[in-house]
């Protein structure tokens, strides 16, 4: 009976895919809310093939990117003015739906991940 049962539970969550449609999410105007330490932050940004300028608190910084595959994407500022923006940053999208993503992003090299989710606006 236990088999049974088994047997059902992986035939209904065993194939269980999450929709991953990122290509639409490679260029356009967004928003995003990323939370770290409670603390709620929101950005707006501006995605071409290969930059992105982002608004965060009146302030504008620029990234170029480098896709390593549809899902993920390496951002390096273009303009560093400290040690900490000159380290290359890898976002991963884990999840889509017909206007957001959910992500998760590190500096490249390091393990501690922050997921956020971004609304494309146009």
């Amino acid at each position: 009976m236990k088999s049974i049962i088994w047997g059902l539970f992986f035939c209904f969550f065993g194939c269980y895919t999450t929709t991953r449609n990122c290509k639409d999410f490679k260029t356009g105007k967004f928003y995003s809310e990323v939370i770290i330490n409670d603390e709620l932050y929101k950005s707006t940004f501006n995605r071409a093939k290969n930059i992105q300028v982002e608004t965060y608190n009146g302030k504008k910084d620029s990234s170029s990117l480098r896709w390593i595959n549809d899902c993920e994407v390496i951002f390096k500022t273009i303009n560093p003015k400290n040690r900490a923006e000159r380290k290359d940053i890898h976002l991963k999208i884990l999840t889509t739906t017909d206007s957001s993503y959910t992500f998760e992003y590190s500096y490249v090299g390091e393990t501690k991940k922050q997921k956020g989710i971004a609304y494309k606006i146009n």
